[in-house]
């Protein structure tokens, strides 16, 4: 299990900077002025400079990579049910975004802004849990109707 997390946390670094840096991308064609966005105003002026607050930012997105990847070793343990995977999943989760979340100023720091990003949280965190347990519930039919349809044969 150890090994395991420090794989997956090895490989989760460059995987968080990688998604780091494509929602920045995302989020400079959304504004559309033609411009690159890289880090957020607010963090720039935290951090004095253009150059540090990347920095940090993608630091930061290392580590939330980092701890998403290691957590994925949940879903492996076969031993715990689904609704305490998810639990124990979602609170990593929130132990991890959070926190570097209101860092790299991502929300806004008021209590409308914390509100309003851990709704959008939740729902993205739900939207995620509902389409993979679909998609694994139709990978699970399809594989009992083919150990069905082969043991119809025999």
């Amino acid at each position: 299990m150890k090994k395991k997390l420090i794989g997956r946390g090895v490989i989760g670094f460059p995987v968080g900077i990688a998604i780091g840096y494509v929602i920045t991308v995302i989020i400079s064609i959304c504004i559309g002025d033609g411009f690159f966005h890289p880090v957020n105003p607010e963090l720039v002026n935290k951090m004095g400079s253009e150059l540090n607050a990347i920095l940090i930012q993608t630091g930061l997105s290392g580590i939330m990579g980092t701890g998403f990847a290691m957590a994925s070793v949940i879903w492996e343990i076969d031993s715990w049910s689904l609704a305490k995977q998810s639990g124990i999943y979602f609170a990593i989760a929130c132990v991890i975004m959070f926190p570097i979340s209101y860092f790299a100023n991502w929300m806004p720091h008021s209590t409308a802004g914390i509100l309003s990003y851990v709704g959008i949280f939740v729902a993205i965190f739900l939207a995620a849990w509902v389409t993979q347990y679909s998609v694994w519930k139709r990978k699970i039919q399809k594989m009992n109707e083919g150990i069905q349809d082969n043991n119809d044969m025999n």
